[in-house]
């Protein structure tokens, strides 16, 4: 496979074997001799279906992780199961699709709904920072983060964003996530899979991650599942670098991929974190 970038800042859980080793984001070095596979369920808490599709695979060991989404019909049940199971939860931030938890407050749905018609609106609304939004994105983003509070009793140390809009240009240059967290990078891409802008532009927004968060080495999406020679070439580097896999259990062609033979067979002799126990 051809190698793909390696950013710097990573934290301890996402420190790679290097000669001298790695430094995170607080300029401390980190010495490791192994790699390590994260495989995360998004999506948690969205409704009764997603939670029991993704709870069902970390039961079978298939995913050491989930994202939670806060404000949706099934986040309550979620976080009271997630507590009993101890499973690894990191925050989904949810600025595109409307929240349905009944009691969600109408000021929260007001300032989403700003957000999601701009962010849905064109293709490039994600890169342009928007100044006449900077309220509502503060606002809908620390709302999420304060309820995340209430149903986990802590602060989240992962996150991420559903339709990846945790990358956009309006929370990372308002600052909007907490410093010193994990936060999931742009994907990872072989040279020739995107344009030279567009993977000019992800390696801006990584570098600029790093200066106040902890990266992975790698990210990418379970599918596609065909070819078989793609999953291997990407649980092989996990064998020496930190790469995260985003999954959906609620997707059929996921979930029986994860439930299976093949994923065991691909995970075999590759390191992951700790089973209910928290990632960092």
């Amino acid at each position: 496979m051809a190698r793909l970038g390696v950013p710097r800042g990573l934290g301890e859980a996402e420190s790679v074997r290097r000669s001298g080793g790695v430094g995170n984001h607080a300029g401390q070095k980190v010495e490791t001799s192994h790699g390590l596979l994260i495989l995360n369920a998004d999506d948690w808490g969205r409704d009764h279906t997603t939670t029991e599709r993704t709870l069902e695979c970390f039961l079978h060991g298939a995913i050491s992780s989930v994202s939670a989404m806060v404000f949706m019909e099934d986040s309550e049940r979620a976080a009271a199961t997630a507590r009993e199971q101890g499973i690894d939860v990191g925050i989904h931030l949810n600025l595109t699709t409307s929240f349905s938890a009944p009691e969600t407050p109408a000021r929260l749905i007001e300032h989403q709904t700003r957000l999601a018609e701009y962010l849905s609106r064109h293709r490039f609304a994600q890169v342009v920072f928007h100044p006449g939004l900077t309220n509502s994105f503060e606002y809908v983003v620390s709302a999420q983060m304060d309820e995340f509070v209430r149903l986990y009793g802590l602060g989240p140390k992962r996150l991420d964003g559903h339709h990846h809009m945790h990358l956009c240009a309006n929370v990372l240059f308002e600052r909007l996530l907490p410093s010193g967290t994990l936060v999931r990078r742009n994907f990872s891409f072989e040279p020739g899979e995107k344009s030279f802008l567009n993977r000019l532009y992800r390696r801006f927004v990584d570098r600029l991650l790093t200066r106040r968060h902890r990266l992975t080495d790698y990210f990418f999406s379970l599918p596609p599942l065909e070819p078989s020679a793609r999953l291997e070439r990407i649980f092989s580097l996990a064998r020496q670098f930190t790469v995260e896999i985003e999954t959906h259990p609620v997707r059929p062609e996921e979930y029986n991929f994860l439930m299976g033979r093949e994923f065991a067979w691909l995970s075999e002799n590759v390191r992951t974190p700790p089973r209910r126990s928290a990632l960092l």
